[in-house]
């Protein structure tokens, strides 16, 4: 495994499992497999309605909690109500995450904000992240905000590498954590010729070569899987490494092209959205 530093000085994985559209029979089972497959970076949220799912899976895992870095998000209609993370943390059975997001950027991220500083100091949470949100209100917290933010979250891949996006975060010596590692499953993407070429060399899959472009490019990578042997190849990642010139001609793929464009009004309704029971 390869870690992260943070700006706070804890480390991260740099690979783990996401437990995003999956059920809480399908995130509980995913949890533990994946745990048991050596992964100890678990990634969830308040509106993947499979929190206490996935505190579930921690504890048939065996793993210990303290070997674990537990991400979750909260969700915009609680990020003003001060139980709000004391609720994320009964639905996990854990008494602290490693790192919490806000997961829109919402007319009311600030007060989340806030709410999650308090949560830092009292102990809870070990780090901040920002999931989502436009160079403009990053930029907002990294200037006016008590705690600087560690990581953000947003889509990368290939095809968007977040280039400029990337620079900010060298100045602020913030990291990136990419959904839609391999592109949505795209397989136009998957196949580009690039991949196939050096997943022959290496004897890797394409998926395989992907992330360990990301792991060099400094991203944390979360791909979801229910298939525990999907999981474990998503791991197999650290025995091989690109070359520089390697890693040039996959920056030509880079085709500009994202797959999720939060518009106003997608935002709008993410503020009115309210969260169904987490079972």
């Amino acid at each position: 495994m390869e870690f992260i530093t943070l700006n706070n000085g804890n480390k991260m994985p740099m690979a783990g499992i996401g437990v995003f559209m999956l059920t809480p029979d399908q995130a509980e089972a995913a949890v533990e497999s994946a745990l048991k497959s050596g992964v100890r970076l678990i990634d969830t949220a308040n509106g993947y309605m499979n929190e206490s799912a996935t505190g579930r899976g921690i504890k048939k895992s065996g793993v210990a909690r303290e070997d674990i870095f537990l991400v979750t998000k909260l969700w915009p209609t609680v990020y003003e109500k001060e139980t709000t993370v004391d609720e994320t943390l009964a639905r996990l059975a854990t008494d602290y995450i490693d790192l919490l997001f806000l997961h829109q950027p919402t007319d009311n991220w600030r007060e989340g904000y806030k709410n999650i500083e308090k949560a830092v100091k009292e102990g809870k949470v070990k780090a901040i992240g920002l999931s989502n949100f436009p160079d403009e209100l990053l930029k907002e917290a990294i200037d006016t905000m008590e705690i600087k933010p560690q990581m953000v979250q947003v889509e990368a891949h290939p095809y968007f590498p977040q280039t400029e996006l990337k620079k900010i975060l060298a100045e602020n010596d913030m990291g990136l954590m990419a959904w839609y590692p391999l592109g949505h499953g795209d397989k136009t993407l998957i196949e580009q010729p690039v991949f196939g070429e050096l997943a022959k060399k290496y004897g890797k899959s394409n998926a395989q070569i992907i992330l360990r472009w990301h792991i060099q490019s400094g991203n944390v990578v979360i791909p979801g899987s229910k298939n525990p042997d999907h999981i474990r190849d998503n791991f197999d990642i650290f025995d091989f490494e690109l070359t520089a010139d390697e890693m040039a001609e996959i920056a030509k793929v880079d085709k500009g092209v994202r797959y999720y464009n939060a518009t106003p009004e997608l935002i709008a309704q993410y503020a009115k959205m309210e969260l169904q029971p987490d079972v």
